[in-house]
């Protein structure tokens, strides 16, 4: 899953693919290096962010996500969002998945949405709102704590009609670097949901900081990390850098 950040403040790319041209050669390239996925998102969910309104969202997304899907009818395209109206507006124009970081819990008729349409739906975990995200957050086990949650959540989005769902940890958000990699470590514990695992971890903090870097500097740590994310079942990785991350899942499937 290629990442596509339209937002000025995204931690690694912002500004990069905030006008049309721009966002078509990104994706042009992702799609060549092997990305199945086009994860588009413009609303930044970086800790210490705000929470946008949708009227902010649909100006950002929706005229460059028309002009995407225009030009690659075959492309498989995601929208990363937690408003259920910007979900409904990119489904209707052909969206195939809205990945949205709350797991519906910022905007509550989220669920609804996405069954309406039969479509995929990652549910990812956040501790808290992306403003406060990683003020001081506590486990007293987090992989289990996370595991509970979100056979809760599970429950819930299967009771409205929601059945093809794909589980995202949440690396980074609402967690400590300790956190993250206890996380990760552990993280073959979620397969029994019976749910595909997605796993970003693709340049975020739990590498540069570890490593004494910044996100510039972090794809070497970022395809240790896929490559180890893979071995605990992960089925979906997304990521900025398409082709380091492609030949690192080649390269698992030809161990396997």
């Amino acid at each position: 899953m290629g990442i596509l950040n339209l937002t000025e403040d995204s931690f690694f790319d912002g500004g990069k693919y905030t006008n049309t041209n721009l966002a078509l050669k990104q994706v042009e390239k992702m799609l060549n290096e092997g990305a199945f996925f086009i994860d588009v998102g413009a609303a930044t969910s970086k800790p210490g962010s705000k929470l946008i309104s949708a009227a902010e969202e649909y100006k950002n997304l929706i005229p460059i996500l028309e002009v995407l899907l225009k030009t690659f009818p075959e492309a498989h395209f995601s929208v990363d969002t937690y408003n259920s109206e910007i979900a409904k507006e990119s489904l209707i124009r052909g969206v195939s998945m809205i990945n949205d970081i709350s797991g519906g819990e910022i905007d509550r008729k989220m669920l609804k949405t996405v069954a309406a349409f039969k479509v995929p739906y990652v549910m990812m975990h956040m501790k808290g709102i992306t403003k406060y995200i990683n003020q001081k957050p506590h486990y007293a086990d987090i992989t289990s704590e996370i595991k509970s949650q979100f056979i809760e959540k599970i429950q819930l989005a299967e009771a409205v009609g929601i059945s093809d769902i794909i589980i995202d940890p949440g690396f980074g958000f609402g967690k400590t670097v300790a956190h993250n990699f206890q996380l990760l470590n552990e993280m073959s514990v979620l397969r029994d949901l019976r749910y595909p695992l997605l796993v970003g971890v693709s340049r975020k903090s739990m590498i540069y900081k570890t490593l004494n870097l910044n996100p510039e500097t972090a794809l070497n740590g970022s395809t240790a990390l896929h490559a180890w994310a893979l071995d605990r079942g992960s089925s979906i990785l997304r990521v900025h850098d398409v082709k380091e991350a492609k030949e690192c899942v080649d390269l698992f499937i030809a161990l396997q």
